[in-house]
């Protein structure tokens, strides 16, 4: 009778050490696929507020940001600052007269900048991986002269 739960318990021992096995194996081919790195499943997003759009953005492993903002608010406006970072503070850089970006009414242009990691290093990634940050530009209408800030969330995956 002893031989025989010896017996059952080696069974059961070997079972279920064969399961883990096998789970162990899938879960790491599943690992080494990339199939736990959200980056490759999150789609590419970019909110921003009331009258501003993104068109088309990409963001480099060096953390060069391109994106075609499109504006359709009720005036043509100056864009004088524009940032994007994963910190908390955003420090909007002020372009000169000459570097201002002119948008009319219904337009859109591609701007480019750098982006950065919350250490206010400038960001660096592998391709593949997830940047979410905070994207934010100054810009005076035309019309009032009066200053106004928008910010936006934007999420991509390094190219």
């Amino acid at each position: 009778m002893d031989r025989l739960k010896a017996q059952s318990a080696m069974e059961y021992l070997l079972t279920y050490g064969w399961a883990f096995l096998i789970i162990a194996v899938v879960l790491a081919a599943m690992f080494e696929l990339g199939l736990f790195n959200p980056g490759k499943f999150s789609g590419n997003e970019c909110l921003l507020q009331a009258g501003f759009s993104c068109l088309n953005f990409f963001i480099l492993p060096n953390g060069l940001l391109t994106i075609n903002l499109e504006q359709a608010t009720q005036s043509s406006l100056n864009i004088t600052g524009y940032n994007c970072t994963q910190g908390t503070s955003i420090v909007l850089p002020k372009l000169t007269t000459a570097n201002q970006i002119y948008m009319p009414v219904g337009s859109n242009y591609s701007i480019s900048m750098l982006c950065y990691a919350p250490t206010g290093s400038v960001f660096s990634s592998s391709p593949g991986q997830l940047y979410v940050g905070t994207l934010a530009f100054n810009y005076t209408e035309l019309s009032t002269g009066f200053p106004h800030q928008a910010s936006g969330k934007i999420s991509v995956s390094v190219q």
